[in-house]
């Protein structure tokens, strides 16, 4: 009873906090969609990478550079972190340029990798660019995962990037991702171990999501309980791990899991502290964010970015935005607000997948 007042008031103030950044957003994270090329082609993946590809799209190195020094010339961009992500962004031949000079401007940067492209001479430039943090994906132990990733032998490689990352000893922040699925709910504890050997800092473990290239392999989307399992396994961990352990920051999930699986409650942060340039110049939100023309608030190409970031993402800063007949009599809906925007089904006006919903629930699928 007690430990529940405590959360609904931590949970107040996370409302507040929404309230005060809805009028008064404050850019934090800044991600830089480097491309969407990709030397893997995951089953998972939103953003469908690798698919329909065209080249001449992609910004170049000199219009990402501009809007960096615009962005610095208007912010602090020490209190900004760029997340560089793909498709696979060290695909992009001028990636340690861009990002050398943005660390000049005063950004402090990370990336998030597949890991498979990583060698002794990446490291270096990861080094020399001061890059801060790591994101790298490992979906599995070495079957699961090299058939969720569809690139054979890819598992093995990123163990051995993982560990030369580790012995470099220049990143503050070395994390593993999983989407767990069901190919790989059944090797958590496994996987746990093989990750702890590795003394990384953090492990974010996420559910497969309704979106993108899922709707090709929904057979691998997980059950009520197979959601209830997978957190519970988060929250046992927790208690005992000398690494960080969390999960994603997708979904509100319920008194019964909030501050418990993570270390925050949840906030959908897509237009409050979190935009995107895409690899295409567009100015948006999380890139996770289903691509919807209508979303799209400029281009850096013919738009100024900080003018875009004060004056347009009107509609992301609407606490009430998605809310829907399903939402009206949710008794914790301020707290969830409707959840994660990436799973907002634009069309139908709901959300894809309601995890409060579900582990409230008997543990059927939804």
């Amino acid at each position: 009873m007690i430990k529940d007042i405590i959360k609904y008031g931590e949970a107040e103030i996370t409302y507040k906090n929404k309230k005060i950044l809805s009028e008064k957003p404050k850019l934090k994270n800044l991600f830089w969609e480097t491309t969407l090329r990709c030397n893997a082609n995951c089953k998972h993946c939103g953003s469908r990478a690798g698919e329909n590809i065209k080249l001449e799209d992609e910004l170049t190195t000199e219009e990402i550079k501009k809007t960096l020094q615009d962005i610095a010339n208007k912010y602090d961009a020490r209190e900004i972190l760029i997340n560089v992500t793909g498709g696979e962004p060290l695909l992009r031949q001028d990636l340690f340029e861009v990002m050398k000079f943005a660390n000049n401007l005063g950004y402090y940067w990370g990336m998030t990798t597949n890991g498979i492209l990583i060698s002794d001479e990446i490291i270096e430039k990861m080094k020399k660019t001061r890059m801060s943090t790591i994101s790298i994906s490992l979906d599995g132990l070495k079957k699961s995962h090299d058939e969720f990733r569809q690139v054979q032998g890819s598992y093995a490689k990123i163990i051995e990037n993982i560990k030369k990352l580790k012995k470099a000893n220049f990143l503050n922040y070395l994390q593993v991702t999983t989407v767990v699925n069901k190919s790989n709910i059944n090797e958590l504890e496994a996987l746990y171990n093989e990750i702890q050997a590795l003394q990384i800092n953090s492990w974010r473990i996420l559910n497969m999501e309704p979106i993108g290239r899922t709707a090709d392999n929904q057979e691998l989307l997980l059950s009520g309980n197979e959601y209830k399992t997978f957190l519970n396994f988060i929250k046992e961990k927790r208690k005992k791990s000398k690494f960080d352990i969390t999960y994603g920051c997708s979904h509100f999930l319920g008194m019964k899991y909030e501050k418990e699986v993570r270390n925050h409650m949840f906030f959908c942060i897509a237009g409050f502290i979190t935009a995107s340039i895409l690899y295409n110049g567009d100015i948006y939100v999380c890139p996770s964010v289903e691509r919807r023309k209508e979303l799209v608030q400029g281009n850096i190409r013919t738009d100024d970015f900080v003018h875009v970031w004060e004056n347009e993402f009107k509609w992301f800063r609407n606490l009430d935005k998605l809310k829907c007949k399903e939402c009206e009599n949710c008794q914790d809906w301020k707290y969830c607000l409707g959840g994660s925007l990436h799973n907002w089904d634009f069309d139908n006006k709901i959300q894809k997948l309601c995890l409060n919903k579900i582990l409230e629930g008997d543990g059927a699928n939804e």
